[in-house]
């Protein structure tokens, strides 16, 4: 009797145990995504992080005219139309601090508009 209450008490341990870890891994599979917002002459947020080897999407929404974000490093380019949004995917392959700037002539202030992104290991 004892030796059936311990092994069911072990199953259910083992079974949360498989479950979690499951999640957990469907969890780190999920591209981690980044809303930017472009405006006359910003990115807001001006500053990301993000991980190499690990897949993004970047989502550019623009408020005021076309504006683009070009990851020249990575090969990455998008553009967003006025109120619009879009998005790319892709997977940092190397680390650093690299300087991306507005891929669509905006106005006076487009050679200003840069975003940071930090990719560490």
């Amino acid at each position: 009797m004892k030796f059936n209450s311990t092994f069911r008490i072990l199953i259910v341990v083992l079974l949360a145990g498989v479950s979690f870890a499951w999640q957990h891994s469907r969890a780190a599979d999920s591209p981690q995504r980044i809303e930017i917002v472009a405006h006359r002459f910003e990115f807001s947020p001006s500053e990301i992080t993000l991980k190499k080897g690990e897949p993004v999407i970047i989502v550019l929404t623009s408020k005021d005219v076309q504006h683009g974000l070009k990851f020249e490093e990575f090969n990455q380019v998008v553009k967003a139309k006025k109120g619009e949004s879009n998005q790319i995917e892709f997977t940092p392959d190397k680390a650093g601090t690299f300087a991306v700037q507005c891929a669509v002539f905006c106005g006076s202030g487009h050679g200003s508009m840069k975003l940071t992104v930090h990719v560490t290991e």
